[in-house]
């Protein structure tokens, strides 16, 4: 049977998951900043003519506060549930065209790093809570692996599907099998590495995303320290090489941790909404402007939102990886 293929990020959705940020103990000091943070987002999605959100709620212990935060906030429905993290892109059901139905992978923590309880029954919960059928299959992937141009072409690295922490064994060709068979894919196009220290093993989500068919963003490296400026290039000359217009966006240069050690963020991680882009800020105003207006050239037809995501980086990831959409 012929899968249809995933529906492209900014066809319309009918509702817009979000993780809500629950656990103080993965947080600790950080879990009012990156409360505040994704309330920022929610209200922005939530906005007249845009996303019904619906808003994750990963423990009892935290329900009250989310209702507080968001009581007669029009578009926004808080959903009790249970999950380790925030990050339902990796966890959740990827929806199909219309939501008619979903599809689930096996999670396994990012290839064992992190495994959290009831992370591997988020898509269950989601695609319950949405009344969509859930189609299961066995392989170990995480939706931030993977991107969509709607029409069949999927774009993913090396070094997260291939990596053996996932699926050992794994070849291109396999790999390929699986996404045709769930996913509908007709094309793979494989880039190589992702960003540095990328507890992800490389998500295309923060190197590389569709913002039309045959139209592919990455990033240009801002500043002469930018750590990633040679993955930054290599990623461009593969997207040329395979027939994409590449859309070079500056990244926001060298994030450092207390450490010095670079912290993998990227403006790649927006979130394409109804009627709205999310673009994810460090710090850098200069290079959060660039790449708001660059996103604005790609997407004239949304408004480009710029937000803070400092807080939530501490965790390893932006808007796009607490996010998972419900097409229309």
């Amino acid at each position: 049977m012929t899968v249809a293929p995933i529906p492209a990020e900014w066809s319309p959705h009918r509702a817009m998951w979000v993780g809500w940020p629950s656990h103080a103990d993965l947080w600790e000091d950080n879990l009012e900043p990156v409360q505040v943070e994704v309330e920022a987002l929610v209200r922005a999605l939530a906005g007249p003519g845009r996303e019904h959100v619906k808003l994750l709620v990963g423990n009892d212990e935290a329900l009250s506060g989310a209702r507080e935060r968001f009581e007669g906030v029009a578009g926004v429905t808080v959903v009790p549930g249970q999950f380790g993290d925030i990050w339902l892109r990796d966890t959740g059901p990827i929806f199909g065209a219309g939501s008619a139905t979903a599809r689930s992978f096996r999670f396994n923590g990012w290839g064992g790093k992190y495994n959290l309880p009831f992370d591997d029954t988020v898509a269950d919960q989601i695609a319950g809570a949405a009344g969509v059928p859930l189609g299961r299959t066995d392989a170990v992937m995480e939706g931030g692996a993977l991107d969509h141009n709607g029409e069949g072409t999927v774009l993913t690295t090396r070094q997260c599907l291939l990596n053996p922490n996932r699926n050992e064994g794994w070849s291109e060709a396999r790999a390929e099998t699986v996404l045709a068979e769930t996913l509908g894919a007709t094309r793979v196009v494989w880039l190589g590495d992702g960003l540095m220290n990328d507890h992800t093993d490389g998500h295309v989500d923060n190197l590389a995303r569709f913002v039309a068919p045959g139209v592919v963003a990455c990033p240009l490296a801002f500043g002469s320290n930018d750590p990633n400026a040679e993955v930054y290039d290599a990623c461009a000359r593969d997207l040329a090489n395979a027939g994409f217009r590449v859309v070079r966006i500056p990244s926001p240069g060298l994030v450092a941790d207390e450490d010095g050690g670079p912290i993998p963020a990227s403006h790649m991680n927006f979130l394409i909404a109804n009627g709205a882009v999310v673009v994810p800020t460090y710090g850098n105003e200069t290079a959060a402007r660039l790449a708001g207006e660059a996103l604005a050239v790609e997407l004239p037809d949304r408004e480009v939102v710029l937000l803070p995501s400092t807080a939530i980086l501490t965790g390893g990831g932006s808007f796009h990886c607490i996010s998972q959409q419900e097409p229309g």
